[in-house]
């Protein structure tokens, strides 16, 4: 078992001491290409000193006719289409040129930005693509680091400032950090606060960097507060949200899904029946997404990264998008999404978590309480489905409807009932057996073979082959 509790990691340097230390290290050394808000990261290592042993180019291409003839036509500048363009086109130039006269004492870097900043006309939102391509050692092979962030300052110049810092950071990591991942990720974020940039995707490649996954690192962001989620595809891609959810309708289903059950896809199953017949879905089909957050990853306090991998490699075999984030209140969580999508947003729970989002408790900290949490959760457009569980001592199934609340909820819960803000999904003719997350985990454990009555053939069959959850 890998189980790390340790966060990533600050350097602790400032923005100047980074630049001026890689300025000083002449073995370093390649091209700057900024496009948007001017040469703010350039600018950072021109003016503490020393450049011309880190620069060797410094170019942006604001036209887009001028853009075009170098790096080829393109459908969105501010891309990672574009920014893999522009690393492409810089770094087999610099190759090019420089291989032969200095290429067996030097490692060659291209960093790249695309970026859209605050504008004086029209307001829009402000992110940023930016990368490096580099090599570890002189001679040594092609390595790469991909980012997307937004930016959250609301005064042009601010915005410039963060921009600059937040490449002399990627730099810098990338060039004093690559083989130390806590290290790296924490100095992503030095000297900028929460409210100035926000990364939503981290992604590295390369001989020298395979050695990092992905996957844990985009954790240990979201972990270490740098990112409030991470996304992945089912195949375990690092996706970017606003590129993924452009235009989509969402279905998303929280869980702890160590491992994910019959229950979880039928549940998923039914709501996706019902999302559909919504008139707003106009017969799209929604990305479908199950949702782990922090707190329903750790264990005693720690997080075990070889149980969080096999949680992700069991819903993407059922080929569902997987959402780790750091958000546990539901109206966090709704915020996050209508950043990124105009449409219809579907979140499906189970009825005994229904309960505990009626629990006051959670919500003490909100001035309005729990009034305020629902109106910011359903304010716009947000259902929540729920899927019935069964009374033990009966057997009788219980829907949202069967809600036993404090006479002061009742109404609300009716209120939000009657409007379609919380949906009962139908229940099963024939409920499928149901144990909680820990049961089935510990039959896997104790080598009880019944686990697998309760979990989907392909799981099963992922969980044999990798002895995943302690299977043996």
């Amino acid at each position: 078992m890998t189980a790390v509790s340790a966060s990533v990691t600050t350097s602790k340097f400032s923005t100047h001491e980074k630049a001026q230390q890689i300025n000083l290290d002449n073995s370093f050394y390649g091209t700057f290409a900024e496009i948007g808000a001017g040469q703010e990261v350039a600018r950072s290592f021109f003016r503490v000193g020393g450049a011309a042993g880190t620069v060797a180019k410094s170019m942006s291409a604001y036209d887009m006719t001028f853009s075009d003839a170098i790096y080829g036509p393109a459908e969105r500048y501010v891309s990672e289409e574009r920014l893999l363009e522009m690393l492409d086109h810089e770094y087999y130039l610099l190759q090019e040129r420089l291989s032969v006269k200095r290429g067996s004492d030097t490692r060659f870097f291209v960093f790249a930005n695309t970026v859209v900043a605050k504008g004086y006309r029209t307001p829009r939102d402000c992110h940023a693509w930016t990368g490096i391509r580099l090599q570890m050692r002189p001679g040594g092979p092609v390595n790469q680091m991909i980012l997307h962030y937004r930016l959250l300052d609301n005064d042009t110049l601010q915005q410039q400032e963060a921009i600059g810092m937040m490449g002399v950071n990627l730099i810098y990591a990338a060039y004093m950090f690559w083989d130390n991942l806590d290290l790296l990720l924490g100095s992503l974020k030095d000297n900028l606060g929460e409210d100035r940039i926000e990364i939503d995707m981290f992604r590295m490649s390369g001989d020298d960097l395979e050695k990092h996954d992905n996957r844990i690192a985009s954790l240990k962001m979201v972990q270490g507060g740098i990112c409030k989620a991470a996304l992945f595809s089912p195949d375990g891609e690092i996706l970017q949200p606003s590129d993924t959810f452009y235009k989509k309708s969402i279905l998303m289903e929280r869980g702890f899904f160590r491992p994910v059950t019959k229950v979880n896809i039928d549940m998923m199953e039914k709501a996706r029946a019902r999302f559909l017949q919504e008139g707003e879905i106009e017969g799209s089909r929604p990305i479908e997404i199950m949702e782990i957050t922090m707190r329903n990853l750790l264990t005693g306090g720690e997080i075990d990264y070889d149980d969080f991998l096999a949680r992700v490699d069991c819903i993407g075999s059922m080929r569902k998008h997987v959402l780790i984030s750091g958000m546990g209140e539901f109206y966090r969580l709704q915020h996050y999404l209508e950043r990124y999508t105009d449409h219809l947003i579907g979140i499906v729970i189970g009825q005994p978590l229904l309960k505990e989002i009626f629990n006051e408790k959670y919500y003490e900290d909100l001035p309005g309480g729990i009034l305020e949490s629902f109106g910011r959760l359903f304010k716009s457009r947000l259902k929540m489905y729920v899927y019935p569980s069964v009374n033990e001592s009966t057997g009788e199934p219980l829907c949202a409807k069967d809600l036993n609340l404090p006479e002061h909820l009742y109404h609300l819960h009716m209120y939000l009932m009657g409007n379609d803000y919380i949906v009962d999904l139908p229940t099963p003719a024939h409920p499928l057996p149901y144990h909680p997350s820990k049961v089935i985990s510990d039959k896997i454990i104790n080598g009880d073979p019944s686990w697998e009555d309760f979990v989907p053939a392909k799981v099963v069959e992922l969980i044999r082959e990798q002895n995943l959850f302690g299977c043996k």
